[in-house]
């Protein structure tokens, strides 16, 4: 079932999404656009994949709509958050490292590359276009965390907004609602979407879209996630260290109670 030309047809589409964002990013001499792009790339590859077809499958509707929605949400989130801050600091740090020429080096170290991430990542939407399978429990499940995910994605990115638009908070950590039982819930919401996909994939009998969860949890576990934030967070905020010790990086886990050190005392008899 899997279907070559239609994945790379996909291919296709996403270069050519990067690349005119690309051109917009010269002009603007802002790389870090491409974060808004993240999103809208895996609603583009659904509908080209989708494209063959007259009349879509209920669960090939069904991924559709799912992704668009999550696209949608995600673009405008990162949009919102970015506008008017300039370029991002870790694009400046890449711009810095691959000087000179980085107007032209971004097209593919920054632009082609996410292009083929989103492209290697969007396999269960191919899956989901191309089987025949009735719908079933493993669609439930797929169905139940992509929209779990979304909701907690969603709610965490809403508590740091208005955690960061106070100014009392500068400087400060934010440690309440989702926040205060994992140090990263919007990325655990995005790998609960990320399986979700899969297990719809799945249920479709594409076996390989299990690629897509496994390579999305690595990236925000190892990559551009968890790891890149938690290098340079506890620098910028001096109580990150005991949030550190306290929250779980990932899951949503009950906060770790404080150590008590019991003093050693020696009594002279």
């Amino acid at each position: 079932m899997f279907d070559l030309r239609a994945y790379l047809l996909g291919l296709c589409v996403l270069l050519a999404a990067a690349t005119i964002t690309w051109l917009v990013s010269v002009a603007k001499r802002d790389a870090s656009i491409v974060d808004s792009l993240w999103g809208p790339l895996f609603a583009l590859a659904a509908l080209a994949y989708a494209l063959p077809f007259a009349e879509l499958t209920a669960r090939g509707a069904l991924v559709v709509a799912l992704v668009v929605a999550w696209a949608l949400r995600l673009a405008i989130h990162i949009t919102a958050r970015n506008s008017g801050a300039g370029e991002d600091y870790r694009y400046r740090e890449i711009r810095r490292r691959n000087e000179p020429n980085f107007a032209l080096k971004s097209l593919y170290l920054v632009f082609g590359l996410q292009a083929v991430l989103a492209w290697l990542i969007s396999l269960p939407l191919l899956a989901a276009q191309r089987g025949a399978a009735p719908l079933g429990v493993l669609d439930a499940l797929g169905l139940a965390l992509v929209l779990g995910g979304l909701v907690i994605e969603t709610a965490a990115d809403r508590q740091l907004a208005r955690f960061k638009r106070d100014s009392a908070n500068r400087g400060r950590v934010l440690d309440r609602g989702l926040w205060r039982y994992s140090r990263h819930p919007n990325y655990f919401g995005e790998c609960c979407v990320w399986w979700g996909f899969g297990c719809l994939g799945l249920a479709a009998g594409g076996w390989w879209s299990l690629v897509s969860p496994l390579l999305m949890t690595w990236l925000l576990l190892r990559v551009s996630g968890v790891a890149l934030l938690e290098r340079t967070i506890a620098d910028r905020r001096p109580g990150y260290a005991d949030y550190v010790r306290r929250t779980s990086a990932f899951l949503p886990l009950p906060p770790r109670k404080p150590k008590v050190t019991r003093a050693r005392v020696d009594l002279e008899t």
